[in-house]
């Protein structure tokens, strides 16, 4: 499975804004380069020609209708919409087009700036005031949008390349989010009444839960050959994954017939991430703990997230969308000496090996307590390298009706440390407003975190278009 970043292959629906008082050149030569520059970064873009609508652009009524029919035509390929304003722009124009093509994809808006030296009235764009009277009429019609960081940009500036590779990952989001499936495999674990969510508050964010009982994972595990070819096939792909001394042959064994039957099960049903039950039926019934099986899931951009924690996986793959790159779920879990804007991230741990400069095969030291260390092999060891980061949880307030959460970023530091599991140092600015933010609104203690800094994109994508209730912490 492959998760794009960037810009490449990435279809934007292009509406090139024109009005009669000012130049219509400028229209043209607007259209003209907006599409080059797509066409230069990987993107694909539907818009008019100039056979269709004069210059290409959409100014008229009719030239509103032309341009919706055709991405109707293109809806299951366009991504998101770009709005161009190379002069004022008809405002009317660019909301009808919006509203009768019955796309439900993030816009943005951007608008050519004017030069000192070109103010004529040959020359003039006024697409600064124009940007504005856009935008009020995407209000009124009730059309969501985006904004460029600067009111007006050029399209070849680096302020618009920046603007649009964030807007990519913008409609990355809200599309994957709007589209997902995941599995959830086991029942929530008993003492873990923090992961407990709303399938019905997800399903209306368009986000589907497929269940299975743990049940039929382990009788599709019972049915498996040791020595049949998809086993060895796995078993070997964990040892190439990471280093297994000292881990016995069956419990290598058992990793490989539970990864396959998962797998198995993911295809069958279509999901694109999973929340597995662990603590601690998996370990007292079938012997082994799936961390490593999740680890190399999410490090496959297929996120897995532990102790059935939906929520958890969710966040996961927001942040696998907006980066490109492979997420993990953590624990908020030790304050890191005295300073308090500091804080020791763990888990047992199923991280990606993304995450890690190394790795190594273990088990699960907390668990093994409890059932003993030989049902508890499968954990991948390790320390998270230096990195910026981006962290994020969401949640279902069923009393409130909605979907809520909160996110920002931080870096992975390289402060001294010794401990078990999968584990990093944290530093976030203001540490402390958002650890009383998250106890003061009854957050789960599993946060999931990306190696990025992409806390803007997911923030437009659940805020904007989502309509979750999204904190921002900066």
């Amino acid at each position: 499975m492959t998760v794009q970043s960037g810009l490449e292959g990435v279809t934007f629906g292009v509406i090139v804004g024109n009005r009669g008082f000012f130049p219509d050149r400028l229209a043209q030569e607007g259209r003209e380069e907006i599409l080059k520059l797509l066409e230069r970064v990987g993107a694909k873009a539907v818009c008019p020609t100039p056979e269709q609508t004069k210059f290409g652009a959409v100014e008229t009524r009719e030239e509103a209708k032309t341009c919706a029919e055709l991405f109707r035509a293109r809806q299951k390929d366009i991504d998101g919409v770009i709005v161009t304003l190379p002069n004022f722009g008809d405002e009317r124009a660019v909301a009808d087009t919006l509203r009768l093509s019955g796309l439900n994809v993030p816009v943005l808006i951007q608008a050519t700036p004017d030069h000192t030296g070109k103010m004529t009235l040959q020359d003039r764009r006024d697409s600064f005031c124009g940007k504005m009277s856009v935008c009020n009429n995407l209000q009124q019609y009730g059309i969501r949008y985006s904004l460029t960081s600067r009111h007006t940009e050029a399209p070849d500036s680096p302020e618009f390349a920046r603007d649009l590779e964030w807007f990519a990952g913008v409609c990355r989001v809200v599309k994957g989010l709007r589209h997902a499936r995941l599995g959830a495999i086991g029942a929530r674990p008993a003492n873990f009444n923090t992961v407990r969510y709303s399938e019905k508050l997800l399903e209306a964010s368009g986000i589907s839960v497929e269940p299975v009982d743990l049940a039929e994972i382990l009788g599709r595990i019972s049915r498996l050959d040791e020595q049949g070819s998809s086993v060895r096939q796995k078993i070997e792909e964990i040892r190439e994954y990471t280093p297994t001394q000292g881990v016995p042959e069956n419990a290598l064994v058992k990793m490989a017939k539970l990864a396959v039957a998962v797998e198995e099960w993911m295809q069958e049903v279509d999901v694109q991430m999973s929340a597995i039950q662990c603590w601690t039926t998996l370990e007292q019934y079938y012997g082994v703990v799936p961390c490593t099986v999740m680890s190399m899931m999410s490090n496959s951009l297929i996120p897995a997230a532990c102790e059935v924690d939906v929520c958890g996986v969710i966040a996961m793959y927001a942040l696998q969308l907006a980066s490109g790159t492979p997420s993990a779920l953590l624990d908020w879990n030790n304050n890191y000496a005295d300073d308090p804007d500091k804080v020791v991230c763990f888990h047992c741990s199923n991280l990606p090996r993304h995450f890690f400069a190394d790795t190594k095969m273990g088990y699960q030291d907390i668990i093994a307590g409890t059932v003993g260390k030989d049902a508890t092999f499968g954990t991948v060891l390790g320390r998270v390298r230096p990195s910026p980061m981006t962290f994020a949880r969401f949640s279902t307030d069923d009393q409130a009706g909605l979907i809520t959460g909160y996110l920002g970023e931080g870096r992975f530091t390289d402060d001294p440390l010794e401990t078990f599991g999968g584990y990093g140092v944290v530093e976030i600015p203001r540490l402390q407003e958002l650890l009383h933010f998250i106890c003061a609104q009854g957050f789960e203690h599993h946060v999931a975190a990306s190696l990025s800094q992409t806390a803007r994109i997911l923030y437009e994508a659940t805020t904007q278009y989502m309509d979750w209730e999204i904190y921002w912490h900066q």
